[in-house]
């Protein structure tokens, strides 16, 4: 693992955990964050060769922070619920978008980015979908936000009355939950031997 790859990774890190306490956020942002990146990777591969390499980070930059502007311009035109539910999360996808242009991922083959980009959205609404039902006790609340819809507080399906266990969508719980799923995973991949 190289510094460019720890860095790509710790980025998606705070998206990770602080845009999945309910799965509204989550599905959104990769939406945003899928839009955002292909045209991103489309506009500087036009670019890069139009380019002296002394300007690539910093056309990459300019690029970036408009197409994450756009996108944010079109969310709130689409939803103002949904945008201010996101927060400066929709911000970091700029920031992501420079450093995976740096590490080379818009070089690699398409169904390797595909691959990549999958797994975040998978990981983005897995975990927003488990913090939502345990923090909440609810599932798609507010959703019809994220399809523009303006009905007024859609509660979505609600599984609990008493809400449920309110850690769950504060950040300390999404690491706790984060941690708890990635220890299941390596005791699943890679189960002990027998003594």
């Amino acid at each position: 693992m190289n510094n460019s790859s720890t860095l790509q990774n710790s980025l998606m890190l705070a998206p990770l955990i602080g845009a999945t306490d309910s799965l509204m956020k989550a599905l959104g942002l990769w939406l945003m964050f899928i839009v955002v990146s292909s045209a991103f990777g489309v506009c500087m591969g036009a670019l890069r060769a139009r380019l002296v390499p002394a300007v690539h980070v910093l056309a990459g930059v300019v690029l970036a922070a408009t197409l994450t502007s756009c996108a944010q311009l079109a969310a709130q035109a689409w939803s103002l619920q949904w945008h201010q539910h996101l927060g400066f999360y929709a911000g970091l996808i700029a920031l992501q978008c420079v450093v995976m242009d740096q590490s080379g991922f818009f070089q690699h083959t398409g169904r390797d980015r595909l691959r990549l980009c999958g797994l975040f959205g998978a990981l983005m609404v897995g975990l927003g979908l488990l913090r939502e039902l345990i923090g909440s006790g609810t599932l798609g609340s507010h959703l019809p936000w994220l399809a523009g819809a303006t009905q007024p507080d859609w509660p979505g399906w609600v599984l609990t009355a008493d809400g449920g266990m309110r850690l769950a969508i504060l950040a300390p719980g999404g690491f706790i939950l984060l941690g708890l799923l990635l220890a299941a995973w390596q005791a699943w991949a890679h189960p002990t031997p027998s003594h």
